[in-house]
């Protein structure tokens, strides 16, 4: 017995020892063991056995995307005098006021703007913004200034897109020297088939002329009476314009000519008629665009043959005299194209695509290029009323160019001219001239011309 129980006792500590390293083991196991992770069944978790629909996850705000502003064409020349930012979108159309103080802009943003040109080489440009409304102007004209002189100190008509008819807005300066500007009650009657090409207005504002793209072009009334209709029979217009003295109408199209019409009014101001006055012919192919000079008596044009032609239209017509082909010059035609002549005809500048190249009348020879002016195709090119300048648009901005073709134009002109005169307030006259335009010129350049 003594032996059993002295037996049982000494036995304990070794079997404590057993249990411990037992229970030391079985934790070290369940640690060591992967866990399982439950996921509810695809048919959503269950509440007393019944399926619960799940739950829609609250969705997170929608970060609302950055309108990203349209990328600004990049352009840059050293004739480049400046780019006339203001407008949001493309700009379709320009023109000077016969008194070269301002110059207008239409485009699709649905504005006009008045940009004064005493500011067009300075840092800012200052304009004054028209609203269109709804609609927005494709085409723009201003009216010279002695047609409202009583009564208004300006008005322009516009070519409205969707409205497709003309609109004329009057401009008033009130005593603290503002403006304002009041559309006319009522709009110009519909009556073109086809998409209206251009609008202009005659210096003597005795009447209106619009074109479309078929083969019309009406005179109108400025009240908005169709005065007269004309069928060009050249298949299509591409082009067509009133010339700076007020006097002709004339178009261009598939035919390779440019047919001009003057239109006829009494002494009394009454409208007469409307006659074909002459014809440019020499092109090969269907003549683009063409321009006069500002007095009228020279015209440059331009055709898909791949020439642009400078003509003498000071002549006498009604005895059936032709005008006289002055010069042919070469060049590139990427259409849409546009030719513009300089006032004193000096000088002439062709825009196709996006690429502007100014020539001298004098040899025909290529004097300026410009490349990539615009982000899109050149809508229009004009020179303002001094020469001094050529302007363009085809994207939101409007670029203005020194035209120094034109002052290199005049001291050549003016040399030679001085060459072959004795008359001594002749010399004094012609030598002045030379130098103002060297001054110009060393003023473009900087330096010593």
């Amino acid at each position: 017995m003594e032996a059993a129980a002295a037996l049982g006792v000494s036995g304990l500590p070794g079997a404590l020892i057993v249990l411990i390293l037992v229970l030391l083991l079985a934790v070290a196991l369940h640690r060591s063991a992967p866990r399982e992770t439950p996921t509810a069944p695809q048919d959503g978790p269950r509440a007393n056995g019944q399926a619960r629909p799940e739950e829609p996850r609250k969705a997170k705000p929608a970060v609302r995307a950055r309108k990203e502003k349209p990328h600004q064409h990049s352009f840059a020349h050293r004739l480049l005098v400046a780019a006339l930012k203001g407008h949001s979108s493309p700009v379709t159309c320009l023109d000077f006021s016969s008194n070269g103080k301002y110059l207008a802009s239409c485009s699709e943003d649905r504005t006009v703007r008045l940009w004064s040109t005493r500011d067009l080489a300075g840092r800012e440009h200052r304009c004054l913004r028209i609203n269109m409304g709804l609609d927005h102007a494709e085409l723009i004209r201003l009216s010279p200034d002695s047609r409202y002189s009583r009564t208004l100190y300006w008005a322009f008509i516009v070519w409205l897109a969707s409205a497709e008819t003309i609109r004329v807005y009057k401009m008033t300066k009130k005593d603290d020297g503002s403006f304002t500007f009041t559309a006319n009650s009522g709009d110009f009657p519909k009556k073109h088939k086809a998409p209206v090409i251009n609008i202009g207005i005659a210096e003597t504002g005795k009447f209106i002329m619009t074109a479309s793209s078929d083969t019309t072009i009406l005179i109108w009334s400025p009240k908005g009476e169709v005065l007269a209709s004309i069928n060009t029979n050249q298949m299509n217009n591409a082009y067509a314009t009133v010339s700076p003295c007020g006097r002709f109408v004339a178009s261009c199209g598939f035919t390779p000519d440019v047919k001009v019409w003057e239109v006829y009014f009494s002494k009394n101001g009454v409208f007469g008629e409307v006659t074909r006055a002459f014809e440019l012919k020499g092109h090969t192919a269907g003549v683009q665009s063409f321009s006069f000079s500002n007095d009228s008596r020279r015209m440059a044009t331009v055709s898909k043959d791949g020439t642009w032609k400078f003509w003498d239209t000071d002549v006498e017509y009604k005895k059936q005299q032709d005008p006289y082909l002055l010069l042919t010059g070469q060049c590139a035609v990427l259409e849409p194209c546009r030719i513009a002549l300089s006032p004193d005809s000096r000088t002439v500048a062709v825009a196709g695509s996006r690429d502007i190249v100014v020539y001298n009348t004098r040899r025909g020879e290529e004097e300026e290029r410009f490349l990539g002016v615009h982000s899109h195709c050149i809508t229009d090119l004009v020179f303002d009323t001094t020469g001094r300048y050529v302007v363009s648009c085809g994207d939101r901005a409007i670029r203005v160019f020194h035209n120094a073709a034109g002052h290199r134009a005049v001291v050549e002109e003016m040399e030679a001219m001085l060459k072959k005169t004795g008359n001594k307030a002749t010399q004094e006259r012609l030598e002045q001239q030379i130098s103002s335009a060297r001054k110009a010129l060393a003023a473009i350049y900087g330096k010593k011309y």
